[in-house]
């Protein structure tokens, strides 16, 4: 197949591919909104057969972004159609760059929830729920000492901390954290010299497994803080290395 970029789909075939192929594009912008999808010119680009497009644009159109129409034919869909809470449409929106909106959207939406899980962690964990905090907390500080995956580290503790609260709802909700702290966690990583996060997610867990809901709402709060600095002195990284 031509053309074709490796990506979260690269495991699932040439079909697979091509999902991310023009997953890619539509969100990177590179197929406009209300832009027509020529499908023949398609095939023979990346040389693909009529079927793979086809079932290519069954799945975007199930992610919101495309339709069809009689006479028309498939087309993009508006931002405002987007399942933006797909994890595929949270991966493509960063395309290799740091999304400066979402990542403040983010943050937002963090403030919201991550206070009150790590509250309702504090009532409801089980010693289950607290080894999976600490088995993430060690591979924090293994990676902050050059020994490991950093992002997936931080995964790890948000994905456990959201099953402690032991309310599916919330739970959920790593589907808005994964593809979206993966891109900022890059981001700080790479830029933040010197970063242990270990810390500042240990005095969540301290709070949590003491039963103290308040401290525990706290600890969150501050580590919130924390990464919005960290984001920030990144981002000031970014923009001296780019220059006038």
């Amino acid at each position: 197949m031509n053309r074709i970029r490796a990506g979260g789909y690269s495991g699932r075939g040439i079909h697979g591919e091509v999902v991310e192929e023009l997953g890619q594009r539509i969100v990177g912008g590179r197929l406009a909104e209300g832009e027509t999808i020529d499908v023949v010119a398609l095939e023979a680009e990346l040389d693909i057969s009529k079927t793979v497009v086809r079932e290519a644009l069954r799945v975007l159109k199930a992610k919101g972004l495309v339709d069809a129409r009689q006479k028309r034919g498939t087309f993009v869909q508006p931002r405002s159609e987007w399942r933006l809470l797909d994890p595929d449409v949270i991966r493509w929106q960063f395309g290799g760059r740091a999304d400066t909106q979402f990542l403040d959207d983010l943050a937002e939406v963090r403030g919201i929830f991550e206070p009150a899980s790590a509250r309702l962690a504090a009532v409801r964990h089980d010693e289950g729920d607290i080894a999976a905090m600490e088995r993430a907390l060690e591979l924090m500080s293994a990676a902050a000492a050059g020994r490991g995956n950093a992002v997936e580290a931080d995964l790890a503790f948000h994905r456990a901390l959201l099953a402690s609260t032991h309310n599916e709802l919330l739970t959920r909700m790593e589907v808005v954290l994964e593809a979206g702290l993966a891109a900022r966690d890059v981001l700080v990583h790479g830029a933040v010299e010197d970063d242990d996060p270990t810390p500042a997610h240990a005095a969540v867990l301290d709070a949590i497994r003491d039963r103290d809901p308040d401290r525990a709402a706290d600890a969150a709060s501050a580590l919130l803080a924390k990464s919005l600095l960290d984001l920030d002195r990144a981002r000031s990284s970014a923009t001296q290395q780019e220059g006038p």
